[in-house]
């Protein structure tokens, strides 16, 4: 199982709202089952990265964790969804 966390600055409102639109992404690609959803902040999660296999953050993340994180504006502006899907994708498909 994959573990796909969604963070934001307090884990509450655009989190959400990204976690919502993943959620049925997965379930449009048949990924429900094969994929755990987690929603944190970002405080909460700095120490615990390596744990998800993929990380999506609508907030700026510090620099030292920059290339473990797929950026989830897309979710919240419409714009670059696509592109935004298709890293999660490969994320989630790396051994």
């Amino acid at each position: 199982m994959k573990k796909l966390l969604i963070m934001c600055g307090t884990g509450i409102a655009t989190s959400t709202v990204v976690t919502g639109k993943v959620k049925e992404w997965l379930k449009e690609q048949g990924l429900e089952n094969e994929v755990s959803l987690y929603q944190s902040k970002l405080t909460d999660e700095l120490n615990r990265i390596d744990d998800y296999d993929v990380v999506v953050s609508t907030t700026l993340v510090p620099d030292n964790i920059k290339d473990k994180v797929i950026d989830g504006v897309p979710l919240l502006t419409g714009i670059g969804t696509e592109e935004m899907y298709e890293e999660v994708l490969s994320g989630l498909n790396k051994e």
